[in-house]
This record gives structure tokens, sequence and C-alpha cells, in this order.
């Protein structure tokens, strides 16, 4: 697969997006909170995602070094994005690929990424 459009958003549905992503690429990372999330993410460029709803339901949660912001759905806490800042000062946004509408994480092979030792 290539760059393809998803729509994605919460389990209640007041946090619905759009993002340009390629899912081929994706991680699974073993730091203290993805762990515990059981996320699979993929990354694309801010400019490659539109919130299309739920702006104002979102709640932030900075951990460790306080770089990414952990976007969650206030009404139902599910984390389907977070904010950040890619190599080079890039913006970028990792989105929660079990989030996303007609994907079957089962059929993905992410990389095994230690967050917990970076």
């Amino acid at each position: 697969m290539a760059v393809q459009r998803y729509e994605g958003g919460c389990h209640c549905g007041r946090v619905h997006y759009a993002v340009s992503a390629d899912i081929d690429n994706t991680i699974a990372c073993n730091c203290s909170r993805c762990a515990k999330l059981g996320v699979i993410l993929t990354f694309a460029p801010a400019e490659s995602f539109v919130l299309e709803s739920g702006e104002d339901a979102l709640s932030e949660y900075r951990f460790n070094k306080r770089v990414i912001r952990h976007l969650f759905c206030a009404t139902c806490g599910v984390e389907s994005f977070a904010r950040g800042t890619g190599p080079g000062g890039v913006e970028m946004v990792a989105v929660n690929v079990r989030c996303l509408q007609g994907v079957d994480p089962d059929t993905l092979n992410p990389k095994r990424v230690d967050g917990r030792s970076a």
C-alpha cells in the first residue's frame, strides 16, 4: 500500500478526523503508555491530518519528556491520535491505526519499537 486517505476517531464519535497515511509502516511501542493501551501507530505530517470534529472534546496528557501531546476523548477515553514533532522539526500526528475505519489491525505487521528504553 501507499499513502491512502482514512477516516477515524474515538469510540463515542465525538472525535472524528481524516488522515492521509501509509499504514504499511506501523509500529508497536513498548513504552509504559503504549504497552498498556495496545496501540498500533502510524505517523503522518500534520498537514495530512484534518480534525473534522471534537476539538472541544479532547483532553491532553503528557509524560516522560513531555514532548508528545497524547490527546484523548474526554467522553469515552479513547486516544485515537497524538501530536508531536518528528525528526527535523516536522510537526507530526501519531495515529492509532486501531481507530481507523475499515482497517483490520490483524492484517498489519507493525515494527516493534523499544520505547521503554528510550
